[in-house]
């Protein structure tokens, strides 16, 4: 379990101070010589904070090994609204996620239990985001763009991303806990992960939940097509395989409401995320089947226009 941790991070973000110096100073204080940069990155609607903590594995690249790296990208636009908002708002649990895991494995670490690939976490801390109308409600939006996001998030050593979101705000997957996509890959959306769905069955005891995307949802934000949110931009800005991770409700919550965020949800989406990096390290875990996409490609050819904005 995670909760130690988990309950550690959400009393740092659930603050109007939060900032990702605070979460670094956290982070330092579990393992001193931990691997994190912080930067402020200023937008249209305000600034926020990104932290990106990279856990180097036995036989991970930063070791000249052979074992591939894994991303986890915390998506969200903002972890408050304030002061619209009062609180740590339900958009805030992709950070909250990513963090925790972050947390765990330098624990893990200092406890002698390193992984055998690297692990890059990253996402941004904002406690004073602004909100956007969406249908079927409201979400938070971003004091960045999302391009602005994709360029400090996505980086080129992940050679396989998980990205975490909050994805409550929709009625076409009803569930508590959390779903997975199917694995997105240079404009094609693909065959959902066996692997991962083993994973999710062991890590919740449940029946796995695969939440259904549209063409759109791959597509860039700003394109004027609807999206059903933000999980799968990072999708648009490598040729790495994509698969988003979807805390989810049964009923449609705003990004923006309070009061939102369900411990054991979080609790075991991190450690779906923190058995995923397990076993992608030891390459135990594939996102896709390489021969059968190049197969797809040169029967049907490169679909990369769609990680475009498209033709006027």
């Amino acid at each position: 379990m995670v909760f130690k941790q988990m309950i550690e991070v959400y009393d740092l973000l659930d603050d109007i101070n939060a900032s990702g110096k605070r979460v670094a100073d956290y982070l330092y204080s579990i393992k001193d010589d931990a691997e994190i940069e912080v930067k402020a990155i200023y937008g249209d609607k305000g600034k926020t904070d990104l932290i990106k903590i990279t856990i180097p594995g036995t036989n991970g690249r930063r070791q000249g090994g052979d074992a591939p790296t894994l991303g986890l990208i915390g998506r969200l636009g903002g972890l408050g609204a304030r002061p619209e908002r009062i609180g740590f708002v339900s958009d805030g649990d992709g950070a909250l996620t990513v963090l925790t895991a972050a947390a765990k494995l330098l624990d893990m670490q200092k406890k002698g239990d390193a992984l055998d690939g690297d692990v890059v976490v990253v996402t941004h801390i904002c406690g004073d985001a602004p909100t956007e109308p969406h249908e079927p409600v409201d979400f938070m939006d971003s004091p960045i763009s999302m391009q602005q996001c994709n360029d400090a998030e996505v980086c080129q050593e992940m050679e396989a991303i998980l990205t975490v979101d909050t994805t409550k705000g929709n009625r076409v997957i009803n569930t508590m806990g959390f779903a997975i996509s199917p694995t997105v890959k240079e404009g094609y959306i693909l065959r959902t992960s066996e692997d991962l769905l083993d994973l999710m069955e062991m890590t919740t005891g449940k029946l796995p939940f695969v939440f259904p995307i549209t063409t759109q949802d791959i597509t860039p934000y700003g394109n004027d097509l609807y999206h059903l949110n933000s999980v799968l931009q990072p999708a648009v800005a490598t040729n790495a395989p994509v698969v988003g991770v979807a805390i989810t409700t049964e009923v449609p919550v705003p990004g923006c409401g309070t009061g939102a965020t369900h411990g054991a949800d979080v609790d075991m989406t991190v450690r779906f995320v923190l058995e995923a990096a397990k076993a992608y390290g030891r390459k135990q875990c594939s996102f896709y089947d390489e021969k059968e996409f190049e197969h797809l490609v040169k029967l049907y050819g490169k679909m990369n226009h769609l990680q475009t904005m498209g033709e006027a």
